[in-house]
């Protein structure tokens, strides 16, 4: 830990706006106060900006309003002046077709309102799924002090005694209605304790992985990740936030001072111990890229390979978020690593102190709920990162989540062309499948689908539901949501729809997957591979206009995080010139 406070007070970037008697400078200042603040707001005080992705629209972040007034206070305690300004809200559950399609789209927004906007700090108000990511990257490329709060998880659900966990019971009921074990009936009723409080998912689905990647690289204070929506210590973490932002400013400690190579050493670590979501993969692999950060997929695999999961949460275990706080939340996970020495202790915080410093004095409460890492729930719990001739360029895997019998298998192809191709077929009973087979789903990838949806975990055949079979292998270029389980292998590269080999697996191929060789395989000569990939054609046009288009013709692969090509680096926050 190298990093040194700036002097203060100096002059600030909001004084190109505000900070003089020229005609500009009135003229911002005047419009500025028709909000009713005082001239003295204006006296070369730091302005924080609140970037808020609250909407209704996105019911993770509905609740955010209130926590940017807890922001607010603790500005001005602190003797700021916060400005709170909406940006694109990237919602999980009603966005179509896939709130991934729009996450470059609102880290583009919070980059450009940051840099355009006489702001010297911000706080970056997330929940939902992309929204964590999406502000992490646009922070990063202005590197504007930056600090996140989150809006914390939902309680727990409860259905006839049973914990109703966001996303992994709405899997699991699904499959057992396919399965003749819940009638339509229960399912109805099971629906109105799923989602009881403000918040985002209760398992340790992507809002919550995020959350607590966010904490793990050092840019949210300690225990932001856990405490659920509806409790009151959320606001405190709001309001003290708001505090420390201030001081970040004064002392210059911005995005580049905490995003080093050892902080994400240490998120992929943390993500490994909770049984964090795949999508931790894509958001940190293009988070990454925006700090000029050389991580990749073999990062992932050796950085997890050897961390065991210890947080007993779904999917991978049977609590959920509100219990891992009253055990004690993600400081106890890091600190469990740090006494291992699995951890870069000394790596910089928004704190201004160490990650260390933050957590080596708390305790665990629940050692059902955390485990030890010497009884771990899973030995491996880390991202498999797979390679072969069916993904060159990498796909991964969730050991934690998969079955154990089901992670060295060999089995037939039974190919899905597209999402709807799979919704057509996977009902009849005619459809020739077995629990031995590997199902492969094609073209839903990043420029596939596009947007890259959360369709990798698709559901099973009724018949083979009916065998009591839950689990099979599954491959495709897709995503899955982090609330999902099963021997799912995705972000398989190159995707099917830019040819890469996934796009000429054929029913009947044999498929060999070796997780602890970490191998995939498709068990064809290579002179019949090069035979169907010189005959490859696209099945899709690029979109003519709009931000289809762009997306269309950027976007970059999963193994790199889906960025746009565009959008790699760091472009800094010089002041735009002043057209007034």
């Amino acid at each position: 830990m190298t990093f040194k406070p700036a002097s203060w007070p100096r002059q600030l970037r909001s004084s190109e706006w505000f900070g003089g008697t020229s005609r500009d400078h009135i003229y911002h200042r005047s419009w500025m106060k028709n909000q009713g603040l005082p001239a003295d707001l204006f006296d070369g005080r730091p302005v924080i900006g609140i970037c808020n992705t609250w909407s209704q629209l996105t019911p993770c972040n509905a609740h955010l309003r209130d926590l940017a007034e807890r922001v607010k206070h603790g500005i001005y305690e602190a003797g700021g002046l916060p400005l709170e300004f909406p940006v694109f809200s990237t919602g999980e559950s009603a966005l179509r077709p896939t709130a991934m399609l729009y996450r470059n789209l609102a880290a583009m927004d919070v980059e450009e309102a940051m840099r355009a906007n006489p702001l010297d700090g911000v706080v970056l108000l997330a929940g939902c799924d992309k929204t964590t990511p999406a502000l992490l990257m646009g922070a990063a490329s202005t590197n504007l002090p930056s600090i996140v709060v989150s809006g914390g998880p939902m309680l727990n659900g409860w259905f006839r005694g049973e914990r109703v966990g966001s996303g992994t019971a709405l899997w699991q009921m699904s499959e057992d209605i396919k399965a003749g074990k819940m009638t339509q009936h229960d399912f109805l009723n099971a629906e109105q304790s799923m989602s009881r409080s403000p918040g985002s998912c209760n398992t340790m689905g992507t809002a919550s992985t995020m959350a607590s990647m966010a904490e793990a690289l050092g840019m949210a204070l300690s225990g932001n990740a856990a405490i659920p929506a509806v409790d009151s210590r959320r606001r405190v973490m709001a309001h003290l936030t708001g505090r420390r932002i201030v001081d970040m400013v004064k002392d210059d400690l911005k995005p580049s001072d905490v995003l080093t190579r050892s902080a994400f050493e240490n998120a992929m670590r943390v993500n490994g111990a909770i049984g964090g979501s795949t999508n931790a993969v894509i958001h940190l692999l293009a988070l990454a890229g925006r700090v000029g950060l050389d991580i990749t997929l073999d990062d992932w695999d050796v950085q997890g390979r050897e961390i065991p999961t210890i947080v007993n949460l779904m999917p991978s275990g049977k609590f959920l978020m509100e219990e891992f706080f009253y055990a004690g939340g993600l400081p106890v996970v890091i600190k469990a690593l740090g006494d291992a020495d699995k951890l870069h202790k000394d790596s910089l915080t928004v704190s201004g102190g160490s990650i260390w410093d933050e957590v080596k004095g708390v305790e665990n409460w629940n050692e059902e709920v955390i485990h030890p890492l010497t009884a771990p729930l899973t030995k491996q719990g880390g991202i498999a990162v797979l390679k072969g001739n069916l993904a060159p360029n990498g796909a991964v895997l969730k050991p934690s989540a998969a079955t154990e019998s089901l992670l060295q298998h060999r089995g037939r192809a039974v190919v899905f062309e597209d999402i709807d191709d799979y919704k057509a077929k996977i009902d009849d009973e005619a459809l020739d499948i077995d629990e031995t087979c590997v199902m492969v789903l094609k073209n839903c990838g990043p420029r596939g689908y596009p947007g890259m949806a959360e369709v990798g975990n698709m559901g099973l055949p009724p018949k083979v539901l009916r065998k009591g079979i839950t689990d099979m292998v599954r491959i495709s270029d897709a995503r899955m949501s982090g609330t999902a389980y099963g021997t799912v292998v995705l972000h398989t590269s190159p995707e099917a729809a830019v040819g890469g080999p996934l796009s000429i697996v054929r029913d009947g191929d044999m498929i060999e997957l070796d997780v602890e060789s970490r191998r995939l395989h498709l068990d064809i000569s290579e002179e019949e591979m090069s035979k169907r990939l010189a005959n490859w054609e696209p099945a899709t046009k690029a979109p003519s206009s709009g931000y289809a288009r762009l997306f269309h013709l950027h976007i970059e692969g999963a193994d790199t995080g889906a960025d746009f090509d565009f959008l790699k680096g760091c472009r800094g926050a010089e002041v735009p010139k002043d057209s007034h």
